[in-house]
């Protein structure tokens, strides 16, 4: 059987006998109702809420947490029937737009235009949030990890707080959605780099499709409290990007339930392996050895100690951040730059620390070979990595290592699914405190 792995634009055909194959069920959430109206309803039928109607009722000003460039999210569908709520609840309620870039860099216009359309984009007020002008942002507590709570004044000063987004699956969050729009989405640089932090990278709960014990859910969950999220419109979308489910109401409540819808689609069981073979989705997520790191998670989550994990990611904008390649081309070894993420200070977290860890925590168990583009093999050797141009010799490589007789399990879709693992059973590890 012909597998199609993604790979940029394309694909890569995988025609070698395999032990297991993980894929979600994400293909087969299909919905012939167009998506503005599957959250329409969702929001006439609010989950542990007040509608968003009787919400607005008195409220003169509004802030609406709406993703950014960097997320799939649809919102054409969301913040029309979003806004006419608002405005059949309070006909005069002055709204703004407030986007939630998290540590990206600011959308632009032609991108705001893009994802809005050109109705809302010209006509709301739209405020781009800056994590680094701290002039913008303002403390209003401390979160349960210690970390200050600084967040966009805009956040702050409106009497109603509410937002949009979608849910998936989120390799050290647990899923993206509800309680993510507040933090990261529209904190402050210190308050991003203290949920960020090594120890609580370090925490076997901060796994994808994992919230119970999660360090890092725990602080966001208490942001979006802090902060007074009323009101959440989060959706589901399949693999074409289209609106296939929504939830609507309270934001713990109505991304629990969307949580627990999504979940079964996307959850596999497997059986660890000696070769894993996966990818980043293709483009424009495998990208670079940044964003890649999120798909070598899952087969992480699949593979036997000492396996060789094979990642295909095409790498056209290369490493994806300066600091990030030299974290793993200075360091001594893996295990060596983990410790030192895991010692560094909460609040002297250094920016894509985290994602550096992560990479730093496989390749600490396994062997790990990029199929890319010639031009990026010395770089991927310098961070550690090791190289094929083909996934053949790949497999060949990883073959010479674990024997003709390893098993092998592909994953084509990295990001897709959530690996059950025995791990997160009856475990009973402390979370580790941050540093102060």
């Amino acid at each position: 059987m012909s597998i199609h792995i993604p790979y940029g634009k394309g694909y890569i055909e995988c025609n070698m006998p395999y032990d297991g194959l993980l894929t979600s069920r994400i293909d087969t959430l299909k919905s012939e109702r167009p998506g503005i109206k599957i959250v329409e309803e969702a929001i006439a039928n609010p989950i542990g809420s007040k509608g968003l109607r009787e919400l607005a009722r008195g409220k003169k000003t509004c802030t609406i947490i709406i993703s950014d460039h960097t997320r799939p999210v649809p919102s054409r569908d969301i913040l029309p029937p979003m806004l006419a709520e608002l405005r059949k609840g309070s006909p005069d309620i002055a709204v703004t737009l407030l986007v939630a870039t998290g540590f990206h860099r600011p959308t632009t216009t032609a991108e705001l235009e893009a994802k809005l359309g050109p109705e809302i984009a010209s006509r709301e007020k739209i405020v781009v949030h800056d994590a680094f002008d701290a002039s913008s942002n303002v403390e209003i507590g401390l979160l349960p990890s210690g970390a200050p709570l600084v967040i966009d004044r805009l956040a702050v000063q409106t009497d109603l707080l509410i937002s949009e987004g979608f849910i998936e699956p989120h390799f050290f969050a647990g899923f993206s959605g509800g309680r993510k729009s507040v933090l990261p989405g529209v904190c402050d640089r210190t308050t991003v780099l203290g949920n960020h932090c090594g120890a609580f990278i370090a925490s076997p709960y901060a796994r994808t499709g994992v919230l119970d014990r999660n360090p890092l859910h725990i602080d966001m969950v208490a942001a979006a409290r802090m902060a007074k999220l009323q009101f959440i419109v989060n959706v589901i979308i399949d693999e074409e990007k289209k609106t296939v489910a929504a939830f609507a109401g309270d934001p713990e409540a109505a991304h629990g339930a969307g949580v627990r819808f999504l979940r079964p689609y996307c959850q596999v069981d497997a059986v660890p392996a000696d070769i894993v073979i996966t990818s980043n989705g293709g483009a424009p997520l495998d990208q670079n050895i940044y964003q890649s790191v999120k798909g070598l998670t899952a087969a992480e989550a699949s593979a036997r100690k000492g396996a060789v994990l094979i990642m295909c990611a095409e790498l056209a904008d290369g490493t994806g951040g300066e600091g990030f390649y030299r974290s793993l081309r200075d360091c001594t070894s893996p295990a060596d730059h983990f410790a030192q993420c895991v010692a560094t200070p909460q609040h002297k977290t250094i920016p894509d620390q985290w994602e550096s860890q992560i990479l730093a925590r496989i390749l600490m168990k396994h062997h790990v070979i990029f199929v890319s583009r010639p031009e990026m093999e010395p770089t991927l050797r310098e961070m550690k990595l090791d190289y094929a141009p083909t996934l053949q010799a790949a497999v060949e490589k990883a073959r010479a290592l674990k024997g003709d007789d390893a098993t092998v399990t592909i994953i084509p879709n990295g990001i897709s699914v959530i690996v059950k693992e025995i791990l997160y059973y009856g475990l009973r590890e402390r979370i580790p405190a941050p540093a102060r």
